[in-house]
């Protein structure tokens, strides 16, 4: 099918961007890297009157994260997943986003998508909100006048829903420095490499001197009707050395508090079960297990 007629404004700026989303409202879209909008426009699921194209804002690509004196790391909210895949920096202060960006689809997705369009788009199956919410990143959004940070965990609030009010943009993603002994696990099933997952698990796990799970966070995708946290999967672990039974009680927790649905792909019942071996297996990695220790 061809797309519906749209008029289209390419800005060099953020601010000439956001004076065509103030200017037009909900008449307006916006295109980042254009993997999900586009397949949208063509089979007329979506009918923008203006498709405002981002592609022409430096400020908003980052050919190399941007490091801050905190440690934080900054990318443009343009950024390719590629990018991810390829930095240096990345692989070496934040591995679990090196390593589950290879996950996105193929090399030409990986060159075109964009961390902010993944994002903002809140699929409940894609990477992305899983790795920010896992790494407790901050996206930060613009509007006349000025910006705000939202923390992950209060960005995505749906399928396909984010707390981006009217007339804002997401302009950057910010992920903190690791701390010393922070772990991390990575683990998805889809039908062919390259689909959408049908279930996945991120973690970190940061570690004492000694051991023990200080903190981490669980994040759960393509299971439910959207991406979250599981604060359930933490509670075995806390003040204690991750262990084989330890992290199989973590599971379980995490199949028990999502709720998994049923569609043309796989059944609610099999979600579940695929939940708790995900994540054992995420924990696993993340605590240095073998993953046949999980069967003893």
């Amino acid at each position: 099918m061809k797309s519906p007629r749209f008029d289209y404004e390419a800005p060099e700026t953020v601010e000439a961007a956001l004076a065509l989303l103030a200017g037009h409202g909900d008449r307006a879209r916006v295109l980042a890297g254009g993997q999900s909008l586009l397949p949208s426009l063509h089979y007329r699921l979506a009918a923008p009157g203006l498709l405002v194209d981002l592609g022409r804002i430096a400020a908003l690509a980052s050919g190399a994260p941007r490091a801050r004196a905190d440690g934080a790391f900054i990318f443009g909210a343009m950024t390719p997943h590629a990018t991810f895949e390829e930095s240096e920096p990345v692989r070496e202060r934040l591995p679990l986003l090196h390593h589950a960006v290879r996950y996105i689809a193929h090399p030409q997705i990986r060159n075109r998508g964009t961390v902010g369009g993944s994002a903002c788009h809140a699929d409940p199956a894609a990477e992305w909100p899983a790795l920010c919410l896992a790494c407790d990143a901050r996206l930060i959004a613009a509007r006349p006048g000025g910006r705000r940070a939202i923390p992950a965990a209060a960005f995505f609030l749906g399928p396909f829903t984010t707390a981006l009010a009217p007339g804002e943009l997401l302009v950057e993603v910010e992920f903190p420095a690791w701390p010393p002994g922070r772990r991390w696990g990575f683990r998805e099933l889809a039908r062919r490499r390259g689909d959408f997952a049908i279930a996945g698990a991120a973690c970190t796990l940061d570690l004492d001197d000694a051991g023990r799970c200080r903190a981490g966070r669980v994040a759960v995708f393509g299971a439910g009707e959207g991406t979250g946290l599981v604060p359930a999967a933490l509670e075995p672990l806390l003040a204690e050395v991750p262990d084989a039974r330890r992290v199989r009680e973590a599971a379980r927790a995490a199949r028990a508090s999502v709720p998994a649905h049923s569609d043309q792909h796989a059944s609610a019942g099999f979600r579940s079960e695929l939940v708790e071996t995900l994540v054992s297996r995420a924990l696993a990695a993340a605590a240095g297990l073998p993953e046949r220790a999980l069967d003893d």
